[in-house]
C-alpha cells in the first residue's frame, strides 16, 4: 500500500513502530542529511519570537537549540508519534502534545490563544498524509505579525540523476518524499523560499499579516 495514499491512522502506526528504536539514535545520524535545520534556526531566533510552536518536533533537538537562543520564550512542541515524545520529555523547559498536525483547531488547544510568534515545521510536511490541513493547522496557530518557517527535502535537481533516483528511494521507503504542492502553496501565499545544497532541500518564511 502506498503510504501516501493510506489513511493517516495506517500512517501514524508506521511512525509508531519506525521510531520505536530510531529515536534512540535519531538526532545523532540526522544531521548527516537533513540539511538547512540550523538555517531555519537562525532565522526564527533572528525574529526574537516570545513564543514558538514546531509542528512535527520529533525528539524536540530544534526546540532545545532555540530554549538556549531564546531565554524566556514559550516553546511548545506538538509531534504525532508517542516514541519520539519520549525522547522529547527529557528535555527541560518545553510544553509538549502528542497530536497530529490537521487535528491541531486553534491555538488556544496549546495554550495560546493569541498565537504564537513563529511556527516552525522542520523535515516534518515530506512525512505527512495530510499537509495541506498540517499547513493550514500552522498558519491558524500564527500570531499576528507573526512567521511561519519550514524546512524539508526539495526535488535534488542539482544532484546527478543516478544519485537523485537513489535518494528518492531511499526516503520513499521510509515514508517520506516531496510534495511539490507543499512550495505551490507557500509561495501563493507569500512565502519567501530559498534553496540548500543544490536543492536538497528549501527553507521557507512566510509572515502573517498584521
Amino acid at each position: 500500500m502506498n503510504p501516501f495514499i493510506a489513511g493517516t491512522d495506517d500512517h501514524t502506526a508506521f511512525l509508531e513502530r519506525f521510531y520505536r528504536v530510531q529515536r534512540h539514535f535519531y538526532d545523532l545520524t540526522r544531521r548527516l542529511f537533513l540539511f538547512g535545520r540550523e538555517r531555519a534556526l537562525a532565522r526564527v531566533t533572528r525574529q526574537r519570537p516570545g513564543s514558538v510552536l514546531e509542528i512535527g518536533c520529533g525528539t524536540a533537538r530544534n526546540l532545545a537549540r532555540l530554549r538556549r537562543r531564546l531565554p524566556g520564550a514559550d516553546l511548545c512542541g506538538v509531534d504525532a508519534c508517542s516514541q519520539m515524545l519520549k525522547s522529547a520529555r527529557r528535555r527541560p523547559g518545553l510544553r509538549l502534545y502528542h497530536r497530529r498536525a490537521e487535528d491541531i483547531a486553534s491555538p488556544a488547544e496549546l495554550g495560546r490563544p493569541g498565537g504564537f510568534d513563529a511556527v516552525l515545521l522542520s523535515y516534518a510536511l515530506s512525512m505527512m498524509p495530510q499537509w495541506r490541513p498540517a499547513l493550514q493547522a500552522a498558519r491558524r496557530c500564527l500570531a499576528p505579525g507573526g512567521a511561519l518557517h519550514v524546512v524539508d527535502f526539495w526535488d535534488f535537481a542539482r544532484w546527478p540523476g543516478p544519485l537523485r533516483g537513489l535518494i528518492r528511494r531511499h526516503l520513499a521507503a521510509h515514508h517520506v518524499r516531496h510534495e511539490p504542492g507543499v512550495l505551490d502553496w507557500l509561495r501563493q501565499a507569500g512565502a519567501a523560499v530559498s534553496p540548500v545544497a543544490g536543492r536538497w532541500a528549501y527553507v521557507a518564511c512566510l509572515q502573517a499579516g498584521r
